[in-house]
């Protein structure tokens, strides 16, 4: 399975936000779009995802729509259940059953450093970096084979932010999944060998960085 972007243009307003991207990550390859805001970063990810249809170019990777998931920068859990009852949402709408939902929803929320007692809060109980980490783990118990995440660490410290890029790494790296991660942080965006940098100054222009993007 590659994810290959062909030639993708997006203009809101008729102002290009994106234009001519061209990108291919193999199975099992990690990526960073590092930009600052405006330049594109999430509305090349929604179009990966398959959330936003291009104004031109095409976008594939043959992938059923259950085995992509997106995780925007903003928090989309249900206030109303728990961060662990969140954690396994995506896996019982997928079927699984509830007691292996239940243990793979844990493993996720532990990996991200949430503990049981968090785990049983409302979700809006809980601060914004904890809610983010909940939304993470909903994702990682999934084990999609395309994971693209927006900003995941632009609400967390330094500390929690390292700890949540170590397991989003690491779990796509087990499970074989294709990681796209949005991010303005140039410390983030180094720790992966792929790297597309977007100019918010000049939206049209896609600069590739030295490291290997094909």
């Amino acid at each position: 399975m590659s994810v290959t972007a062909a030639g993708v243009s997006v203009a809101y307003g008729g102002r290009h936000v994106l234009q001519g991207v061209d990108l291919r990550l193999e199975t099992g390859e990690q990526c960073a779009l590092l930009g600052r805001s405006g330049s594109g970063k999430t509305t090349l990810l929604l179009v990966l995802a398959g959330l936003l249809r291009p104004g031109g170019g095409s976008v594939h990777h043959g992938l059923d729509a259950r085995q992509v998931v997106y995780v925007p920068q903003a928090p989309s859990l249900i206030p109303e259940l728990t961060a662990a009852q969140n954690a396994t949402l995506g896996l019982r709408l997928r079927g699984i059953a509830p007691e292996e939902a239940q243990q793979r929803g844990q493993d996720a929320l532990t990996l991200l450093g949430l503990d049981q007692q968090a785990g049983e809060a409302l979700s809006a109980q809980l601060s914004g970096g904890m809610q983010q980490r909940a939304a993470l783990a909903r994702a990682l118990a999934i084990e999609p084979r395309l994971l693209l995440a927006d900003e995941p660490t632009g609400a967390l410290d330094q500390h929690t932010g390292d700890l949540v890029m170590d397991a989003l790494q690491a779990q796509c790296r087990r499970t074989g999944s294709t990681l796209v991660v949005a991010t303005h942080d140039d410390q983030v965006a180094a720790r992966f060998e792929h790297r597309i940098v977007l100019d918010a100054l000049e939206p049209s222009t896609l600069v590739l960085d030295q490291s290997g993007i094909r």
